[in-house]
């Protein structure tokens, strides 16, 4: 891969929590990173900066092209303009 090759978006899901002991909400992280480390790292910071109290992440990939509903539509736009992008949502009990 060359420098002018585009970086793919990378989605990072799992649980986050606003206050330690709450109830958790779903989330789904989309940014471009170089490595999965520093999209991690992007990811917490980014989650911290929002006032999320905990995060557990679960699985991290590379988006196979945009996705089909928002709001990740937008979130996928974002992460390719240098977004860290966070959808949330309620976690199935």
């Amino acid at each position: 891969m060359n420098d002018n090759d585009e970086k793919p978006v990378t989605i990072i899901t799992g649980r986050v929590w606003r206050k330690k002991g709450s109830k958790p909400e779903g989330v789904h992280i989309m940014l471009v990173a170089p490595d999965d480390d520093s999209a991690v790292r992007s990811a917490l910071e980014a989650l911290a900066k929002e006032g999320y109290a905990e995060a557990e992440l679960d699985q991290i990939g590379d988006m196979q092209g945009e996705p089909d509903d928002e709001p990740h539509i937008s979130a996928y736009q974002g992460a390719l303009e240098g977004e860290v992008s966070i959808v949330t949502f309620n976690e199935p009990l």
